[in-house]
């Protein structure tokens, strides 16, 4: 995703690394749902500690964890706090235009909701919640957006719902009318894929790398993506409101890959290649925060009339490369420049954790 958010100019980049303009699927829209995916899954493997938590203990840490992952989303929207004023000066940018919502906001919430759903109930209870949510959230749609248009950018009940809270000045405005991909509405489908991943890794945690468990785990994943794909005329797959048909797909998909995984890095012992990737997996909300925050400083800091970003990418990238292949170049050393603070990180023993 650091790839996807930091082009040279987003006028220009390769169609995979672009999320679907609004129905369909791209590889790009499975990174945030693996993620959500993934913390569930990492919520499992840890779980027992939650098991011997008092009442009291459990909800200090759950609600502090998450949120503290919910302000730092803010935060990170409302950065870099201060703008140019008509006076020539700075100040203070107005806490009513900050964005409300957004991925790691999202992120906190379905933590939040995860650990309160498997505290309180069973696994069956979370498959059953689950199902019950999906169906939901369908019906949901079906019955407050616009007749005929209730999967739409402009008829959809998330947009509702989001401007009856919250004004257009919280929302995001990168689609063309106030609209926010990580809205309230949409965060409840989001939650299943959480609780999927929690369901994925205590049954991996439970029953080992084993050949069984790879078996199984495609098989589930294998159905959930049939099915997804057949409900798509009827509910479009759409990662912008998340609809349960993206949420069946991702879920499918995260089921073949893990399995996949497994395979490679566990059972034929071939783990060279995943060092790089282990980097991002030991800080990656470090990581996270650092990609967004150094970009939008990018953006904000001047050379002459151009951003230094832009600046970079026409004087230095498109030097050496086609526009397409200079914005790509771009993202990657960005990418890997933020992979170097991680890498550091790493090699001190630095590891933050909230």
């Amino acid at each position: 995703m650091i790839i996807v958010n930091s082009p040279g100019s987003w006028s220009v980049s390769y169609a995979p690394l672009q999320h679907a303009a609004w129905h369909g699927f791209t590889p790009t829209d499975l990174v945030f749902p693996s993620f959500v995916f993934a913390m569930g899954a990492s919520m499992a493997f840890v779980w027992a500690r939650y098991e011997k938590m008092s009442g009291s203990q459990f909800w200090k840490k759950v609600l502090f964890r998450s949120g503290l992952i919910f302000l730092l989303g803010y935060l990170m929207y409302w950065f870099p706090f201060v703008q140019v004023a008509p006076t020539g000066g700075l100040s203070l940018r107005p806490i009513a235009e900050t964005r409300i919502f957004g991925v790691l906001q999202r992120i906190a919430l379905c933590y939040f909701a995860t650990a309160v759903v498997m505290r309180f109930g069973s696994k069956r209870s979370a498959v059953w919640l689950s199902a019950l949510v999906l169906i939901g959230y369908w019906a949901l749609l079906t019955i407050f957006g616009d007749p005929g248009e209730p999967y739409s950018l402009a008829g959809n009940a998330e947009l509702k719902l989001d401007r009856a809270l919250m004004s257009d000045s919280h929302l995001y405005h990168g689609e063309g009318v106030p609209f926010d991909p990580e809205g309230l509405l949409s965060t409840l489908p989001a939650i299943v894929n959480a609780l999927a991943g929690f369901l994925a890794g205590d049954f991996l945690r439970r029953r080992g790398p084993t050949y069984e468990t790879i078996a199984k785990s495609m098989l589930v994943g294998a159905g959930l993506v049939a099915l997804a794909l057949a409900l798509h005329p009827l509910f479009p797959i759409n990662k912008k409101i998340w609809t349960s048909s993206f949420v069946l797909l991702t879920v499918g998909i995260d089921l073949l890959m893990l399995p996949a995984l497994i395979y490679l890095i566990d059972l034929q012992g071939h783990r060279r290649w995943t060092g790089f990737f282990r980097i991002f997996g030991s800080n990656p909300l470090a990581i996270y925060l650092l990609s967004e925050l150094l970009l939008v400083t990018l953006l904000v800091l001047k050379i002459g009339d151009s951003s230094v970003r832009d600046w970079l990418y026409l004087n230095l990238f498109q030097r050496i490369a086609s526009p397409i292949n200079a914005s790509l170049l771009f993202a990657v050393t960005f990418m890997l420049a933020c992979w170097s603070v991680g890498w550091a990180m790493d090699r001190r023993g630095i590891y933050l954790r909230v």
